[in-house]
């Protein structure tokens, strides 16, 4: 029996997407029987997303939105999976400098034009980086909040585990 596939794209300039996409990959694994595959959103093509029962978009929020790598990585993939992927789960993460809900609403927005079904209210960790030399520094998210996306991938991976979603 092959085992279910939980698929993470992430972009990162700052390695902060970064640590909280590994993370949630941490909790799915320890939670065992998923294949869990991290995907950098520039490698990711539409046969990796039809490849995958359920999926953890993560990207950092640049101007109030979603990453321009994470859009490009939507943009190539929606068509060619569009109406082959509908009812999987999915969930995002959002490594925020201020608020983080405009690039949550975008991919709520393009996950709902998937039909796919949403598990767990968007993860938005703030980071608080408001002067230009802080946006552009290499992030270290704290455990505490890194404890919150393991707890995401677990979740993913117990339910794909289980057969729930």
């Amino acid at each position: 029996m092959v085992a279910p596939q939980l698929l993470i794209v992430y972009h990162t300039l700052t390695q902060g997407t970064l640590q909280m996409a590994q993370a949630a990959r941490d909790g799915a694994l320890a939670e065992g029987g998923v294949d869990v595959r991290l995907l950098h959103a520039q490698a990711t093509q539409p046969s990796d997303v039809l490849a995958a029962n359920a999926y953890v978009f993560a990207t950092p929020e640049n101007l109030a939105a979603m990453s321009g790598m994470m859009k490009d990585f939507f943009d190539r993939c929606y068509y060619p999976v569009l109406d082959r992927i509908n009812g999987r789960a999915y969930a995002s993460l959002v490594c925020a400098g201020s608020d983080g809900h405009g690039a949550a609403r975008q991919i709520e927005r393009i996950a709902t034009g998937w039909r796919l079904k949403p598990v767990a209210e968007p993860l938005i960790i703030c980071t608080h980086a408001q002067t230009p030399e802080a946006i552009l520094a290499t992030k270290r998210i704290p455990d505490t909040d890194l404890q919150h996306c393991r707890e995401l991938g677990a979740a993913l991976a117990a339910g794909l585990g289980l057969g729930v979603f």
